[in-house]
């Protein structure tokens, strides 16, 4: 959704009751963290990596950009499986594992955006001519960071074991195009390019035979219109994922998704418009996951709520903020599928046209869904 929950036990219990989610038996281990990149990828790693312990943050995500103005790979490189090659520029990452390993935290690394070389000079939401070049930076990737490679400073770089193939595909500004006319059929091209993608990433991280690496694919986001003719055409989450299903989408270790409320009106139990998928309703697309693919785990990789201020159209005031997201974590922790639920973002983005959804303010003032985070149980 990105622009580039205390209630009582008895509560959240008739909560999960009411959208179909198990009460008994819930997740003996969910993990909780944030994801904001513009203060721990290219930001103040000395500045935000002591307020992500004071969090409790367990897992921490970025994109890993393989083109773009942060990209790895904005020259083609001789042996694209090779992460030495001198075409690849791994710093800012490689200081981000190395953070984040000192701090004892978990990184995910999202693989997005393609370079110019290798889509033809198209923008990085386009998809590869060729899927073979994403599938071995994959595997560059994986193999730089499997806990054995020495980098640049001769220091062996940390292990990453979570990972996730691209961001919010049926989505026109994260994919495209969304939707293709061929012979005056309209065909959702986004899910047919996605199933390559999530494919091309599953199998470069996993062919380097390392113990213990988890790739999630789908990382969805949370509603669609379903128009292919319409002003912004968006696939639904569940009918994105039957399109890539049958594009031939073929495995994942967990399935991603970002469920976010609607609308500020909407709490973490109010049941979204039709083609959405919520907090609310997430046994939706539960089942239809395990319908195509068996009981896949479940990983929340972007939520928040919005606060006004400083948003007055679509915030919800800081006490309502801490409020849902004390309820929406353990509506997450009572689903036996959910293995970890990742906030975005830890402070308000600085122009009202982008995300206020933090824990903090631009200027770094606390709101109260800080201590609430704080408290979440680990």
């Amino acid at each position: 959704m990105r622009s580039r929950a205390a209630g009582a036990v008895c509560a959240a219990l008739i909560a999960a009751l009411s959208i179909g989610v198990p009460a008994a038996a819930p997740a003996p281990h969910m993990l909780v963290g944030i994801l904001d990149e513009v203060h721990t990828l290219y930001g103040n790693p000395d500045q935000t990596f002591p307020i992500l312990k004071k969090l409790r943050v367990q897992v921490l995500r970025v994109d890993l950009y393989w083109g773009g103005q942060f990209g790895v790979a904005n020259s083609k490189p001789d042996d694209a499986t090779d992460p030495s090659d001198p075409a690849y520029d791994w710093s800012l990452y490689d200081r981000t594992a190395q953070y984040a390993n000192q701090y004892g935290v978990k990184l995910m690394l999202t693989v997005w955006g393609t370079p110019k070389w290798a889509n033809g000079g198209k923008p990085g939401r386009y998809a590869p001519k060729k899927i073979s070049d994403l599938q071995k930076f994959a595997y560059a990737a994986a193999t730089r960071y499997s806990g054995t490679f020495v980098g640049d400073d001769g220091r062996t770089l940390p292990a990453v074991k979570l990972w996730t193939a691209w961001n919010e595909p049926n989505q026109p500004f994260q994919l495209a195009p969304q939707y293709k006319k061929v012979g005056g059929t309209w065909r959702m091209q986004s899910a047919i390019d996605y199933a390559k993608i999530c494919n091309a990433v599953y199998t470069g991280i996993h062919s380097t035979m390392l113990s213990g690496e988890k790739v999630a694919c789908g990382v969805t986001a949370p509603g669609g219109n379903n128009n292919p003719g319409g002003i912004r055409p968006t696939p639904s989450p569940l009918a994105f994922l039957l399109a890539a299903k049958k594009a031939g989408m073929k495995k994942f270790d967990a399935y991603a998704h970002h469920p976010y409320p609607r609308k500020p009106s909407e709490t973490p139990t109010t049941r979204p418009a039709r083609n959405a998928v919520t907090i609310a309703n997430i046994g939706d697309l539960e089942r239809e996951v395990s319908r195509l693919y068996g009981r896949k785990p479940i990983w929340i990789t972007e939520y928040g709520y919005q606060t006004n201020p400083p948003d007055r159209s679509v915030g919800v005031s800081w006490s309502k903020q801490a409020k849902y997201l004390t309820q929406s974590y353990a509506l997450a922790r009572k689903d036996p599928r959910i293995q970890m639920m990742l906030w975005f973002l830890l402070k308000d983005e600085p122009v009202l046209g982008g995300w206020q959804s933090g824990l903090m303010t631009a200027k770094g003032k606390k709101k109260p869904a800080f201590a609430a985070f704080t408290r979440l149980p680990h």
